[in-house]
């Protein structure tokens, strides 16, 4: 195990140090010194050296790793950097890892620490010789590159479940009284705050959660997450405009059908724009329960066609009753909650995620009137 280890940990560094040669051509030589490869007592991994064409160079210490979490980067990396630079303010620490997630980038560029990963993000500043390198890569993890099995991702219905309840309930709370709330076992939320924890997503004071990035919180869910993959939407055709069957959707919902949010609810794009004006166009997409999903009794409601190709309308599938937490009525149109929509949005083909974007900025300017104080108050509808 030792050697496989050790093997994989040379193959990182020695692909890490082919894509940075590339990046700086062939007017440069970037070598990994042989005396300071893994294997030695030192502190780092390796030492890089990257020389000019004129003769100047920089020397840098390694650090390679299959995976860097953003508390890891603030915390041990942060301090080894700053232990390095007490010894020379011209020593840098350069992280190199099959990829790094955006939080973790975040973090590393916070410390002063440069770093590259094999998908294309870089971030390299040196005074001398100078060079300035900064590249975005895969913003989500490739296939191969997931968390072990004990520590669960934000993917699936249980992790949205749980996120939307950290978002819309202010804390301080403690994990059993989320796990209640959400109807989720104690030891899978205990697990999934574990690794909220080691995103820099929550702050814990013992076994209390006391802050929640929620705005981090829903990037990181969306990121591991497709809208259209996981709702299974079916294409619809309105002959008579978008307009129309909005209009109908409110004459549901102002002509005694108090449950009509229990029914369908409106997100993507046209719920957006009623929030925080970005585009216009796009497919209206709807939400119903799966398991009261009739396609044919819903299309002659709305006045719609089912479609192969070409819908304007989507009727998405609801997978979980969490979908239905905390709607919102909007111009008389009952809407998904702000965070379901900004999930939904950033998880959206084409130009949703900028609305995604749009609505987090409309909901951090209104936090007093959507977030909640109280984990019981999570089914209640926000007004707008």
């Amino acid at each position: 195990m030792e050697t496989s280890a050790h093997q994989r940990e040379k193959n990182l560094l020695e692909q890490g140090r082919t894509h940075l040669q590339q990046l700086l051509g062939p007017d440069w030589e970037v070598a990994l010194r042989p005396d300071q490869l893994p294997g030695g007592d030192d502190g780092w991994d390796a030492m890089l050296q990257i020389k000019s064409d004129d003769g100047v160079y920089v020397q840098m210490l390694v650090e390679a790793k299959q995976r860097v979490t953003p508390k890891e980067a603030a915390g041990r990396l942060t301090s080894t950097a700053l232990l390095m630079r007490r010894v020379s303010q011209y020593t840098r620490l350069l992280v190199i890892s099959p990829w790094l997630s955006p939080l973790t980038q975040e973090a590393l560029r916070a410390s002063g620490i440069d770093y590259l990963d094999l998908t294309g993000n870089v971030s390299l500043r040196v005074s001398r010789p100078a060079i300035v390198i900064h590249t975005q890569g895969a913003d989500r993890a490739p296939a191969g590159h997931r968390q072990p099995s004990s520590k669960p991702m934000l993917t699936g219905l249980k992790a949205g479940r749980l996120v939307r309840l950290l978002a819309d309930t202010a804390p301080p709370y403690r994990g059993s009284a989320l796990a209640h709330g959400a109807g989720l076992s104690l030891p899978y939320v205990s697990r999934l705050l574990d690794t909220l924890d080691d995103q820099l997503l929550i702050e814990r004071d013992g076994r209390v959660i006391v802050s929640v990035d929620w705005q981090g919180l829903l990037r990181a869910r969306a990121n591991q997450t497709d809208l259209l993959r996981t709702t299974e939407p079916t294409g619809m055709l309105a002959p008579n405009g978008i307009k129309a069957v909005l209009k109908r959707l409110a004459n549901m919902a102002a002509g005694g059908t108090g449950s009509i949010q229990r029914e369908v609810l409106v997100t993507g794009s046209y719920a957006a724009r009623s929030l925080a004006p970005l585009s216009v166009g796009g497919q209206l997409m709807l939400y119903v329960q799966e398991h009261e999903l009739n396609v044919e009794a819903w299309a002659d409601a709305l006045g719609l066609m089912p479609v192969p190709e070409g819908a304007d309308v989507l009727i998405l599938r609801a997978k979980d009753d969490s979908v239905w937490q905390r709607p919102m009525l909007v111009d008389n149109l009952w809407q998904v909650g702000l965070s379901q929509l900004a999930t939904d949005c950033l998880s959206g083909p084409g130009r949703m995620p900028a609305e995604g974007e749009k609505i987090l900025e409309f909901m951090a300017e209104h936090e007093h009137v959507w977030r909640r104080s109280d984990l019981s108050h999570r089914g209640e509808p926000t007004r707008f």
